[in-house]
């Protein structure tokens, strides 16, 4: 994994100071534990987009205002030699419980006012097979670029091979993995109703 990952924790506290609100007060409205909302904010353990989409509707800014900082109205066009070279998202900074098996590749993030957040995911193998199954409100479109990944989607899982696709309401709890053992890389398009 490259070292160069961009971390968002500090920008949605900038935010959240920027609004006067607490942590508590963002705690409450996002339904998530104070604890978690202070471990996101100091880069310490970044989580799935279900979270992170509770703390956008929180603090009333879209996911996408967390992963950019341009305010392009025309079209986003990312070249592939750009999309290797840039930074990627982690949802992880190395803490031993972190999120380590996916990286993000945004393809729009100088895209202002954006309800899709298009990405293309590297997801690295892993033995783990503890997932942590997460929900938030919109819609997700997967296409399968290489390998073969796993979906548990509610209470079904999917095996999806290159060439496959799959969409879905996000509100049901879902996780997207690669095969174990195997790498994989996806496009995956986040619809979130703002």
């Amino acid at each position: 994994m490259s070292d160069n990952h961009t971390f968002i924790g500090s920008k949605i506290k900038g935010i959240r100071e920027s609004k006067n609100l607490s942590i508590e007060e963002i705690s409450e409205s996002s339904g998530l534990s104070i604890d978690q909302i202070t471990s996101i904010e100091s880069d310490q353990n970044l989580p799935s987009l279900g979270p992170l989409i509770k703390i956008a509707r929180a603090l009333g800014v879209r996911l996408g205002t967390f992963l950019d900082d341009s305010d392009e109205l025309g079209p986003a066009i990312t070249r592939a030699a750009d999309r290797e070279r840039d930074s990627s998202i982690s949802f992880s900074n190395g803490a031993a419980n972190a999120r380590k098996h996916m990286e993000y590749h945004p393809l729009a993030k100088q895209k202002a006012g954006r309800h899709m957040e298009p990405f293309v995911i590297d997801i690295n193998p892993t033995d783990d097979n503890d997932f942590q199954l997460s929900a938030h409100e919109g819609e997700e479109f997967i296409y399968v670029m290489e390998g073969e990944v796993e979906i548990n989607y509610g209470k079904e899982t999917y095996t999806l091979s290159q060439g496959d696709s799959i969409f879905y309401d996000s509100i049901v709890k879902h996780h997207i993995h690669g095969v174990p053992g195997k790498s994989a890389k996806i496009l995956a398009v986040v619809y979130i109703p703002f």
